[in-house]
Order: structure tokens, then C-alpha cells, then sequence
């Protein structure tokens, strides 16, 4: 049996993200990709009397990513999470979003966008003398609204 040509599922680690139209450069990982969506319960009664609980859709729930990303001189990444968590400046901070999926040869063919996007987290990179790892640093990021396209 042969698979179907062109339906290969994509890889994660051709991704890219850019914040208010910015390139987001070193990130090395990208979690907590969720979309929720809030049940509402809705008791009533049949003609008959028996109880029951319809369910049905509510709104939609904000979330949170986390970026994980090398800790470097670029300043972008940098400047916009002061903008909240030193200045306390959300209104100003509030952000779009956009996490690109690219195929093999680097075109984008799917993309996650984060409406609203403000860093609530930063983890600084773990200092060991003698290590040799690479300097990291985790943003967790609040968004109000996603959209998977």
C-alpha cells in the first residue's frame, strides 16, 4: 500500500514566530499550544418530567504559550516584556502573534496567531560554573484569543 503524495505531515522544527511584525530570532521551542472553549450546562426537564442536561458551547477561553528561546543581544524580545513586567504598560504591550508552520523548504503553510499577547513570565537562563550549555530564557505569554489557520 502506498501513502498518498503531498499529505506529509509537518515537521516541528520548521517554525518561525514574529510578534507585532517583528522576527522573534533564537527560538528553540514553542509550548502549550492549546484552544478552549468553555461548556454551559443547561438543565430542563422532558414533556414527561425526567431531568436532563443539554451541553452546548460557551465562549472561548484565553491561554497562555511558553517561547523558549537563546538568550542573546537582540533587544525586540527584550523591550516588549520590560514593556509589562517592569513598566506595567499591558495596554501598550497588547500584541499580535504569529507562529508560522513551514514545510521542507521553508514556506509557511500554517500558522497559529495569538491576539492580545502580553508576557505574564520570564525565566532567566540556569548559571553553572564549568557548564557548557547555551543560555536560555522562557517567556510565558497571555493571549485572549487564538486562531488556528
Amino acid at each position: 500500500m502506498t501513502t498518498p503524495a503531498g499529505n506529509d505531515s509537518l515537521a516541528t522544527h520548521r517554525f518561525g514566530v514574529q510578534l507585532g511584525g517583528v522576527t522573534v530570532e533564537s527560538v528553540q521551542e514553542i509550548s502549550g499550544l492549546v484552544v478552549d472553549q468553555s461548556v454551559v450546562d443547561v438543565p430542563g426537564v422532558t414533556e414527561t418530567g425526567q431531568p436532563f442536561i443539554k451541553k452546548q458551547p460557551g465562549g472561548f477561553k484565553g491561554g497562555e504559550v511558553v517561547i523558549t528561546r537563546g538568550f542573546d543581544k537582540s533587544p525586540d524580545l527584550s523591550n516588549w516584556i520590560n514593556q509589562t513586567l517592569n513598566q506595567g504598560a499591558v495596554d501598550a504591550a497588547r500584541q499580535h502573534i504569529t507562529i508560522n508552520f513551514m514545510d521542507t523548504q521553508g514556506n509557511t503553510v500554517r500558522t497559529v496567531d495569538l491576539m492580545n499577547a502580553w508576557a505574564s513570565k520570564w525565566e532567566g537562563p540556569s548559571l553553572k560554573a564549568g557548564d557548557t550549555a547555551a543560555a536560555t530564557e522562557r517567556v510565558t505569554i497571555t493571549f485572549e484569543e487564538i486562531q488556528v489557520k
